[in-house]
């Protein structure tokens, strides 16, 4: 078998990060009492200022006070990482978050699906990335070497147990998950590499040290299993977005709520399901959420649709009250099905499929607005179809020609202006309701081409009157 260990090295400050519109802006994490902030993490530019971590927050100001500050959260680390091992159960049904601030994954059976390693390493960077999460990925045997080895490599694969026992023996002694006393004692001894640790006599480290000592270097060599719970996705999705100023309009909502909805997608994408409704909860100071309701008439997982959609229903809302926080929950979450697609799209560039089409009409226009139409068992063209609740396209009636355009009422026409293609076609229907009909139909073409569907009473010989249009 061959696992993955993925590491973030900056998990909590690409927690905030991804969050703000502005990533360049110096930024330092605190932690620590009240009487004494202490920095925790600092990004790039803050570093350039001279911030580092371990600095009081009063050294720090002293330095420079061009810089943002946000809280060391544990319980946000916490859940950002079981967001990326949502997104990982896209790519392996074995993924663990048995170590902090990474995740560790089976692929052997995986590579079948996403091609060579190469391919796949290239996949999970670019979805990283755009996630706007930072990492190391290294390749190995099995997990407790891939992760230990994450702490002095990226991009590292390790084939066999041949290299995984050289690159191993490069580790210096406090990198390969020893406890802090351990490793000082066996550095006092004058060993640096895991190398010179191995060329030691078993049972001299047994008398010296616990036997956990022995059972890591076993499970890191892979001489003993290490047992892992393997990650099960939740049956919703709740996330939270602080604002770090109030927000009053619309467009500064835009950001936050094109991460939500990527997230989402990433989260469905991870356990293989779409979302038909979700909510937006815009966070208020001392008054009510003002809660925004999302629907779609099929479930759907694209990133790109759902922040249309959501986008749509936010701008129809008027924002009462400075916003504070932007939340998403989604709990109705069922199974996705692709919608079936031609090999050979021919579609032109700009056009799109009608599904997004439909839900981006919904969310403009209101959901009443857009409806579907079913055929109804009555030849009268105006009686022949009725509105119904989903937005589907009907199917053509076979062997029938009628215009895909009906006038609200008929409009006279001039035979003159007009020439008949076709007909007369009879429609005598009606009866049992009181609104009988007589009528000769013609299909007609104007002088600009245009083709029409036009009807005359049987006996009379007035105007014809245009019933609609052909596409």
């Amino acid at each position: 078998m061959r696992w993955v260990c993925i590491l973030f090295p900056q998990l909590a400050l690409d927690a905030v990060l991804r969050q703000r519109t502005d990533p360049d802006e110096p930024l330092a994490l605190l932690t620590g009492p009240a009487q004494r902030r202490v920095l925790q993490a600092v990004n790039g530019p803050a570093r350039a200022l001279g911030l580092r971590p371990g600095q009081s927050m009063s050294a720090a100001q002293a330095l420079s006070k061009g810089f943002a500050t946000a809280e060391y959260d544990v319980v946000e680390i916490e859940r950002w990482q079981q967001f990326l091992a949502a997104w990982a159960y896209g790519f392996s049904a074995q993924v663990s978050v048995h170590y902090p601030r990474a995740l560790v994954f089976e692929i052997e059976s995986s590579l079948g699906l996403f091609g060579s390693w190469a391919q796949f390493e290239a996949r999970l960077r670019a979805e990283l990335t755009g996630l706007g999460f930072r990492h190391r990925i290294v390749a190995a045997p099995n997990p407790v070497a891939a992760r230990m080895l994450a702490n002095a490599y990226d991009g590292l694969v390790v084939p066999d147990d041949q290299a995984l026992q050289y690159h191993l023996g490069q580790l210096p002694i406090d990198r390969i998950g020893l406890e802090a006393s351990v490793a000082t004692a066996l550095s006092r001894m004058g060993l640096r590499t895991l190398s010179q640790l191995q060329a030691l006599p078993r049972q001299s480290l047994a008398r010296r040290f616990e036997a956990q000592v022995l059972k890591h270097l076993d499970t890191l060599l892979g001489l003993r299993r290490l047992a892992l719970a393997f990650y099960l996705p939740p049956d919703r999705f709740d996330v939270r977005i602080e604002l770090n100023f109030d927000v009053q309009s619309h467009q500064a909502l835009l950001f936050p709520l094109r991460r939500l909805t990527g997230d989402l997608s990433a989260f469905l994408c991870g356990r293989d399901s779409g979302v038909q409704r979700f909510d937006l909860h815009l966070e208020h100071a001392g008054l009510p959420d003002t809660l925004i309701k999302v629907g779609l008439l099929s479930a759907e997982r694209d990133p790109a649709m759902l922040f249309e959609l959501a986008r749509g229903r936010l701008e129809q809302v008027q924002v009462e009250a400075p916003v504070r926080g932007f939340r998403l929950r989604a709990e109705d979450l069922p199974s996705f099905v692709p919608q079936f697609q031609e090999l050979f799209d021919d579609r032109p560039q700009q056009s799109l499929p009608w599904e997004q089409l439909r839900e981006r009409l919904r969310a403009r226009l209101g959901d009443e607005a857009v409806h579907g139409l079913r055929f109804q068992a009555d030849h009268r063209p105006e009686c022949a179809w009725q509105a119904r609740a989903d937005s589907q396209p009907c199917a053509p009636l076979p062997g029938v020609k009628r215009p895909g355009w009906l006038l609200t009422e008929p409009l006279a026409v001039h035979e003159h202006s007009t020439r008949i293609l076709m007909g007369p076609e009879r429609i005598e229907s009606g009866w049992w309701d009181g609104d009988d009909v007589r009528r000769d139909y013609y299909l007609i073409e104007t002088r600009t081409g245009q083709q029409g569907w036009a009807w005359r009473a049987v006996g009379e010989d007035g105007p014809l009157w245009l019933q609609g249009w052909f596409a």
